[in-house]
């Protein structure tokens, strides 16, 4: 049941053929089942189960046509068409497409290059590089009927280039590019002519603003040279000032020297006592600079105190570090051991396994060669033997026959024993019957090798009990000595 449940991926619809479904629903019965988004059990005997494609498939199209100019133009377009959602489209798809999806492809590309071939011969080539949209919305109305009659629908259309081999498109645009240069060329024109006007205007100014800045120059430098005449004047005048001056200054410091020399002598006192006072200051600052050193000496012997403590700790550290290590590289070693001892141990059971194996094998292969043997020596008795070992399971597997039926009506006469001897006589025959099989496909006959095994038996069995029977005497009896062999 399982395998007769199927269902459509996302992107496929199922159609079952010999399922009645009314179209839309209340429509006409159609033996076409649409089953979209899940699945339903189809009976292979009676119904077929196909699958539909529903994804948008995208086809270029590249006709040759003529324009209403009788211009041969190659257009090239790109659509985009799907099967159509509703069951009743995917219904007509599956009817034309459902064995053979490329069809659709090969059918779309023949209408969209016969629509477009029509629609261009009603255009000019100017209409169709203005009116690409256009163009494009004409074939997708032209065409729509065609397609959803197949149960298909166009999603969209777009022309994508016109050329042709003529060069005439090339033309319209080499017109338009040709206008567009001119345009270019005369505003180039035009800006190089402002261009020189202006420096034309900016020479004149410059000209002006340069005879203006001449007549300054020259009225500056008249002026310059009229206050040179009087700067030479006035640097006379103040030489002279600066000379009685300088004679003043040599007498003011002639003067001045004379107190000096006076006041050498006043100051000496004061000058003692200035050298004393910075004697006691430099004694200060030097006391306070052996306190300083002190005080750094303390400190960096507390530093290298503090150096040291940490140097220590650090060795300490290292030190457990590397025991760590060790003690890790012995755990390791040890694990290491145990598993080499474990793969040896492991190695040992599997060798002793394999000769266990092998010695059964062997014993096995000599028990076969022992049998063999015998069955070579006495093919007829090991035979016998194992037609006697298979006659009970097929005894068994004969009656398990009888096993089965219910209630037996025997129609016979009233002789004595009545069913029952009359199934006993049936399994007499079957037996009979296998016995024969048996004796013509081997040549071994089975009743009498049960005869010669039950006469056997009986023989086996009174002599046996004729020697438990003699040994009951003896027993009693005090102990004799020994007889003679007797010859031969």
């Amino acid at each position: 049941m399982r395998a007769w449940y199927k269902v459509a991926r996302a992107d496929e619809a199922l159609v079952i053929v010999g399922r009645k479904q009314k179209k839309g629903g209340t429509g006409p019965i159609s033996n076409v089942t649409v089953i979209r988004g899940g699945g339903a059990v189809v009976n292979p005997i009676t119904q077929r189960a196909e699958t539909l494609s529903l994804r948008a498939r995208q086809i270029m199209v590249q006709p040759t046509a003529q324009s209403i100019q009788g211009v041969t133009v190659d257009v090239t377009g790109v659509a985009l068409v799907k099967v159509g959602s509703d069951n009743e489209s995917i219904a007509r798809a599956a009817e034309r497409f459902v064995s053979q999806d490329k069809a659709i492809e090969v059918f779309t590309t023949e209408q969209l290059e016969g629509a477009l071939r029509g629609v261009v011969a009603t255009l000019s080539v100017e209409q169709l590089m203005r009116d690409r949209q256009e163009l494009s919305d004409q074939i997708a109305t032209l065409i729509k009927s065609d397609l959803e009659e197949q149960g298909l629908v166009l999603d969209s259309f777009q022309i994508q280039g016109i050329t042709d081999e003529n060069g005439y498109v090339h033309a319209l645009g080499a017109e338009e590019v040709s206008k567009v240069k001119r345009q270019a060329e005369i505003a180039r024109i035009d800006a190089e002519r402002q261009i020189k006007a202006r420096e034309i205007s900016t020479s004149e100014e410059t000209l002006v603003e340069q005879t203006a800045y001449d007549k300054n120059q020259a009225a500056a430098a008249a002026d310059v040279g009229e206050a040179r005449a009087e700067a030479e004047q006035a640097e006379a005048l103040a030489r002279a000032r600066a000379e009685q001056g300088v004679l003043m200054q040599q007498a003011d410091n002639r003067q001045a020297q004379l107190d000096a020399d006076v006041k050498r002598v006043a100051d000496a006192a004061q000058y003692e006592e200035q050298k004393k006072a910075d004697a006691r200051a430099y004694s200060r600052i030097k006391d306070a600079e052996a306190a300083a050193d002190v005080q750094r000496r303390e400190a960096d012997i507390n530093e290298y105190e503090r150096q040291k403590k940490a140097d220590a700790d650090a060795y300490a550290q290292i030190k457990a570090a590397e025991a760590d290590a060790q003690k890790a590289e012995r755990e390791a070693e040890a694990i290491r051991v145990q598993a080499q001892a474990e793969a040896d141990a492991e190695r040992a059971r599997a060798q002793a396994e394999a000769d266990a194996i092998r010695l059964a094998g062997e014993a096995r292969a000599s028990a076969i060669e022992a049998e063999a043997e015998a069955l070579k020596k006495n093919q007829e008795a090991v035979l016998a033997q194992r037609s006697l070992d298979v006659l009970v399971p097929m005894m068994t597997e004969f009656a398990k026959g009888y096993a089965n039926v219910g209630n037996v009506t025997v129609l016979s006469g009233s002789g004595e024993g009545g069913a029952t001897s009359h199934m006993a006589g049936e399994a007499a025959m079957g037996m009979r019957a296998m016995f024969d099989t048996v004796r013509e496909a081997t040549g071994i006959d089975l009743s009498g090798v049960i005869q010669g095994n039950a006469m056997g038996r009986g023989i086996a069995s009174g002599q046996a009990q004729a020697r438990a029977e003699q040994a009951a005497p003896a027993a009693q009896a005090p102990p004799a000595e020994p007889e003679a062999p007797a010859e031969g």
